[in-house]
Formats: C-alpha cells, sequence, structure tokens
C-alpha cells in the first residue's frame, strides 16, 4: 500500500496516515496479519519524523486496527475477532456520536435533511459495494 502525505492539508500528518491504513482496511487492500512498514522505514519513505508516525501507529493500536509485536512491528489486527463487546460497544458509540457531529455541521451549514441522507447513503454504497472482479486481481 502507498501512503502519500500532504504537507499543505491542516490536518496533522499522523491523522492522514491514520486515515490512509484505515481506509485500505476497509478497502480489503490491508488484512488481518498484513505487516506495516517499520516506524523507520515508514518515515523515511514519507520524509517525515520518526515520531509522527510513531503516534499514528499508537492510535491505529488504540483504536484496535493494529497490533504492535515488539521490536518485529505493527500488524492488521483482526479487529472483528480481538475487540470485545465491551470494546465494540464503546467504538460504535464513538462512531454514532461522530456521525451525529456531522449531521450537525451539515445542518448547520444549511443542509437539508434528504440533502445530508443522500450523501451518507451514497458514501456507503461506495464503501459497503461489492467489489468488482477486476478490483480484486
Amino acid at each position: 500500500m502507498l501512503l502519500e502525505v500532504d504537507f499543505g492539508s491542516e490536518e496533522p500528518i499522523y491523522r492522514q496516515i491514520r486515515t490512509q491504513i484505515v481506509h485500505g482496511v476497509a478497502t480489503g487492500e490491508l488484512q488481518p496479519g498484513d505487516a506495516l512498514p517499520s516506524v523507520r522505514t515508514l518515515a523515511s519513505n514519507l520524509s517525515v519524523n520518526m515520531h509522527t508516525v510513531n503516534k499514528a501507529y499508537a492510535v491505529l493500536r488504540d483504536e484496535g486496527y493494529v497490533v504492535m509485536h515488539g521490536r518485529s512491528g505493527a500488524y492488521i489486527a483482526d479487529a472483528a475477532r480481538l475487540a470485545s463487546p465491551t470494546r465494540a460497544r464503546e467504538q460504535e458509540a464513538q462512531i454514532v456520536s461522530d456521525l451525529q457531529r456531522i449531521a450537525i455541521e451539515y445542518r448547520a451549514r444549511g443542509g437539508s435533511f434528504d440533502e445530508f441522507v443522500a450523501l451518507a447513503t451514497l458514501q456507503a454504497k461506495l464503501v459497503f459495494s461489492p467489489k468488482k472482479d477486476s478490483d480484486s486481481k
């Protein structure tokens, strides 16, 4: 998986890294057990500080997307299998909270309920639609 950072973005670099790895997990590009580049290697490849990559990996670990195996590195977690029922409820509550925040912001900018639902539905369809045969090759 090729990661890129936008140094001109307002989003912190560690969040950009985190978001791209989560996207890789969601799309199936990254599978449970896949090794991530070492902190040093990824920092060098992206021309960023090692602490930035370390922070991204720590956030991913805390969110349950990554497991750390000491000196052998970071690996994609099997989140569905490893999450306790309590953790799964906490993560769902966080997603519900995030969705509510997004809906509030959309409404505050003058968006309507129907427009919001249409946009959210489109994004959900893009994320959850079955992969095309050409995508799996």
